[in-house]
């Protein structure tokens, strides 16, 4: 039934899908610039406070009055369903973190919008293109480069291991969605490289018939008493501050090695781990369909895909999806060099990962051990 009902529900999103072109096509972004210009400000939600400069940051360029606002993931969905409902849309524009929570609950229900740029189409991969990713973040294996040399952990199996038990620093997935959405990602297009992982360090085989590979380690890892946090600041501090004898190993937002300048840490980047360094989640950037300022919403879209306009949050190691936005030298992770070792998010099986959160949530609560 379960499966009936996702089917449906796609083929629902998909309709809700504005179809993007196969080639490139040319935009007229000049009458776009004086359409926008004379509809009402334009306010955008996102969950890094950055918005607040990147809306600034369009304004000053095309003179259309924007606002930023930093809104979690969680109330940003809230907010778009309350606000259509009653006909006050106040958030124009949605960058949001949680993608199967829009595959399943905004865009069927006509919410929201997902918009394409024509003249950016041959720049964005098929995969962010529907609906639209302006950037994939990242979660990462990192260690602390005061105590270590290089990074202490090479496999991913070694963290089911009595030497990594309590000394894991992890977000806790009952909080935050994008765990158990990657858990289920790992299961559902990865499993073979869990296991692949596992004979590399053990030597043997592992026995896959009765429960899949990505269970068997996510059950010894929680049973391994990793240090569960209420986000990605504790986690840096116990790996990453200085002084430290006996460090935490953990994984963490790859925006958090800003810390290193900011406070000092000594984050490094397990850029060699097996089967993956980290992986990553995507941002999706939607438009409110009973929005005020149209052709502002699809201005702001289109300025986020460029450089110039993600600029603040590439900094950070967020990754755009416009393939000619480069991560500059200047980030402090050194991720750009390592992008093909992080898991990537697969958004054609999003809405499973929205049907499996609790049954993930579930699996962690009743392997995890202090």
């Amino acid at each position: 039934m379960k499966r009936v009902y996702i089917r449906a529900l796609q083929a629902s999103v998909a309709a809700c899908l504005v179809s993007v072109p196969a080639m490139a096509q040319t935009l007229d972004l000049d009458a776009m610039i004086a359409a926008a210009k004379a509809e009402p400000p334009l306010t955008i939600y996102d969950s890094t406070g950055k918005i607040v400069d990147m809306a600034a940051n369009f304004e000053a360029k095309y003179g259309v009055k924007a606002i930023g606002q930093k809104v979690s993931a969680n109330s940003q969905l809230e907010m778009i369903i309350r606000e259509s409902q009653a006909n006050n849309v106040i958030g124009d524009v949605a960058l949001i973190t949680d993608t199967p929570a829009a595959l399943a609950q905004l865009l069927p229900n006509g919410f929201v919008e997902s918009w394409m740029p024509p003249d950016l189409a041959d720049k964005i991969p098929p995969m962010f293109r529907n609906p639209l990713a302006i950037s994939t973040n990242a979660n990462v294996w990192a260690y602390n480069t005061e105590v270590y040399e290089s990074c202490p952990v090479t496999n991913l199996w070694q963290l089911t291991e009595p030497e990594w038990r309590a000394k894991v620093a992890f977000v806790d997935p009952l909080t935050k969605g994008t765990y158990t959405d990657w858990f289920n990602q790992l299961e559902t297009h990865a499993d073979a490289e869990i296991a692949a992982a596992y004979k590399a360090h053990f030597g043997a085989d592992l026995d896959t018939s009765a429960e899949s590979a990505t269970k068997q380690w996510l059950r010894a890892f929680a049973g391994n008493a990793p240090l569960v946090t209420d986000g990605d600041d504790p986690v840096a501090e116990a790996v990453g501050a200085p002084g430290q004898a006996e460090p935490f190993f953990g994984m963490l937002s790859s925006a958090k090695f800003r810390d290193n300048a900011d406070k000092g840490y000594k984050l490094g980047l397990c850029a060699e781990m097996t089967p993956w360094a980290g992986w990553t989640y995507t941002k999706l950037g939607l438009m409110a369909t009973k929005t005020d300022s149209p052709s502002a919403a699809r201005l702001f879209i289109h300025y986020i895909l460029t450089e110039e306009g993600i600029a603040p949050q590439v900094a950070d190691g967020k990754i755009s999806t416009n393939s000619d936005v480069k991560i500059p030298d200047s980030e402090p992770s050194g991720l750009a060099a390592h992008l093909d070792a992080l898991f990537p998010y697969d958004a054609s099986t999003g809405l499973d990962d929205w049907e499996t959160r609790q049954d993930w949530q579930d699996f962690w609560t009743i392997n995890y051990k202090k």
